[in-house]
């Protein structure tokens, strides 16, 4: 809330932690702070070319947040609903839900899910399609 509003630059400050976990939580934070975080939006932008897929999907939704997201942010996403591992898949189905019009051109990826084995990865594609 408010309150993380003057620690933000703190935050943006892990987008570069040597854990993904961290990194990515500092997307989901900096996604939520609306006009506060718009100058770290261009760092967060930097976490899309990230090796981990967590953080990948974590930027987009934070770049979407902030009206950010495009077509490019919604093909990095895409990329992992036909991933091996089903909590990629999750992941990726879930960030698609708020992704918007970037996530239009992929949402029959996302239908697909909905046959997914896992009933997780089946539950993210429905919400991703409402």
């Amino acid at each position: 809330g408010e309150a993380a509003v003057p620690h933000l630059e703190a935050v943006a400050g892990l987008l570069s932690d040597s854990d993904y976990r961290v990194r990515a939580a500092a997307c989901e934070a900096l996604g939520k702070h609306g006009e506060a975080a718009e100058q770290y939006l261009d760092a967060v932008a930097t976490c899309l070319k990230d090796e981990h897929r967590l953080v990948q999907c974590a930027a987009c939704v934070a770049l979407q947040k902030h009206g950010k997201a495009g077509e490019a942010e919604g093909t990095v996403v895409a990329q992992y609903l036909e991933h091996g591992c089903w909590s990629t898949v999750m992941t990726a189905c879930k960030a698609m839900g708020e992704l918007g019009q970037a996530a239009e051109p992929h949402l029959g990826c996302v239908a697909k899910c909905m046959q997914h084995e896992f009933e997780g990865v089946r539950e993210a594609a429905y919400e991703a399609l409402k």
